[in-house]
């Protein structure tokens, strides 16, 4: 009962905190606008110049203000509702609360070590061990030992587990792609702007493409983990894709230069994860008859 009270306490204060944060995002004014500025790598990076993404680049500012918008129009909604059916011990909305939980970590981790500094920054800090320490209660709540009983053996296991696996084949050649010609002509990767390094890639490669290999692995083999780990990645990975999709939108809208990879492959994934989470909760049963 502790734990869920601890629980329900950080899914509210993300609750507000964030959207406090996305509102500011998306309506802050003032700033000298838009303008040229050479990196020390000698890139000349154009700077969108307005509001709290101001010291940004015209790129990251536009994925701010995306994110913001997902978060606030989709992202919270879908907290809230998940922590209420949560409450009523429904098993579904545990495992939506804890995909949902790990779409707020992974925002607004990226938020604390890619944005320029800003004076919301304490506020991504906040947020992201809120998330954090939610994320991992929430989590840990589960009673791993008897989790496959609420999945019906007619789940397809084989699918779901192959398309995490999938995800994380691609993505990893996609931002090694990106990184490794940098290594070997021993020069800054492109599109590093006046950052000082690939965030987004680095947590991907280092925390989402092991994590969903294992948890693809994990669920064809029918192991306790693979249930749990699988609903959390294919949660989080629509609001995370969803998010990314209106990125990349926002991004196009605003003049920004993106390879065709990008700009298909994240939209058509965003599709694929909304058919398993279909699947996945189709077979899914939120109580179970223990003997």
């Amino acid at each position: 009962m502790k734990l869920k009270r601890y629980i329900i306490s950080l899914v509210w204060f993300i609750a507000v905190l964030s959207t406090v944060s996305c509102l500011f995002g998306l309506l802050s004014k003032g700033g000298t606008g838009g303008y040229e500025y050479k990196s020390i790598n000698n890139e000349i990076v154009k700077i969108y110049g307005y509001g709290l993404y101001k010291n940004d680049s015209v790129s990251i500012a536009a994925q701010g203000k995306a994110s913001d918008f997902v978060t606030l129009i989709m992202a919270v909604p879908l907290l809230i509702l998940s922590l209420y059916f949560s409450t009523k011990e429904s098993f579904k909305g545990k495992i939506l609360l804890t995909g949902t939980l790990g779409y707020f970590l992974y925002t607004y981790m990226s938020y604390t070590f890619l944005w320029m500094y800003n004076k919301f920054f304490i506020v991504y800090v906040m947020l992201m061990s809120a998330s954090l320490f939610a994320f991992i209660l929430s989590i840990t709540s589960f009673d791993l030992e008897n989790i496959k009983l609420h999945f019906s053996k007619k789940l397809p296991a084989k699918f779901l587990g192959g398309y995490q696996i999938f995800i994380a084949v691609i993505i990893g050649m996609l931002w090694l792609g990106k990184i490794l010609p940098s290594i070997i002509e021993d020069k800054v990767p492109v599109g590093l702007e006046h950052y000082t390094t690939l965030v987004i890639q680095g947590m991907d490669l280092g925390i989402i493409v092991p994590t969903a290999l294992l948890s693809g692995i994990f669920l064809i083999k029918r192991k306790p983990l693979g249930y749990l780990l699988s609903s959390v990645i294919i949660i989080k990975g629509i609001t995370m894709l969803t998010s990314i999709s209106a990125m990349i939108l926002n991004q196009a809208l605003n003049g920004v230069k993106m390879s065709i990879v990008e700009v298909t492959i994240f939209p058509l994934f965003n599709l694929v994860s909304i058919i398993c989470l279909v699947l996945l909760l189709k077979n899914t049963k939120n109580h179970i008859e223990m003997n």
